[in-house]
């Protein structure tokens, strides 16, 4: 398998962080650390509520090897067989279709919970970018716990259904949420000339 994803376009990801640092870098963020937090929790929480939901598909569509058996009969047993790529083949149809639409339904929870953070443009697309990464290393991490995949970073993973099938090694898309991580706290500690930028100044008579 390549080490760059399929499509060539889902490699232009990963320009992303930089462009957002490049483009808002003359002024702070005017989000405060407590929201960050708070979607932080949340992101953490949905990304390993979306591992559950991929564990509970491949055991209803027979691609869990050990289900029936404790988690630890689940680790050992699915850690070798836990092809995410090859799966997606195997998937009924009808389960591809909801898949897509569960896929869609996250962005939409994604998009809405930074559209209610952002005060401006910069601060939605910020809050995104944070949620959304947050959320997918939780999401690798959740699978990572529970069923010991991936078990290596050049493990092949699908990452999104739509509009074609996203195919790459899982170290592309952990790559792209940690910058995105670093681009959002670098603009957020970022501080301007006195007054710019800064949630909590005041502007004096």
């Amino acid at each position: 398998m390549k080490a760059l994803a399929q499509p060539w376009w889902v490699n232009l990801l990963a320009f992303i962080p930089f462009l957002a640092w490049a483009a808002w870098r003359g002024k702070r963020l005017t989000i405060t650390g407590r929201q960050l937090i708070v979607l932080a929790v949340f992101a953490g929480a949905f990304g390993f509520m979306e591992a559950s939901v991929v564990i509970y598909l491949r055991a209803a569509t027979g691609l869990l090897p050990g289900y029936h058996g404790t988690l630890s009969d689940v680790r050992g047993a699915s850690a070798e067989s836990y092809k995410q790529a090859e799966a997606i083949s195997e998937f009924p149809e009808s389960l591809l279709n909801i898949e897509v639409l569960r896929e869609a339904a996250t962005m939409a929870m994604l998009t809405s919970v930074a559209l209610l953070v952002g005060i401006g443009v910069r601060e939605w697309a910020a809050t995104f970018l944070w949620t959304f990464a947050v959320w997918d290393l939780a999401y690798y991490a959740g699978l990572w716990a529970t069923v010991r995949w991936p078990s290596s970073l050049k493990d092949v993973d699908v990452l999104f259904l739509i509009p074609v099938p996203w195919i790459s090694q899982v170290w592309f898309p952990i790559l792209v949420s940690i910058l995105s991580l670093v681009a959002v706290l670098a603009l957020w500690k970022r501080r301007g000339p006195r007054g710019v930028g800064s949630p909590t100044s005041r502007e004096k008579p």
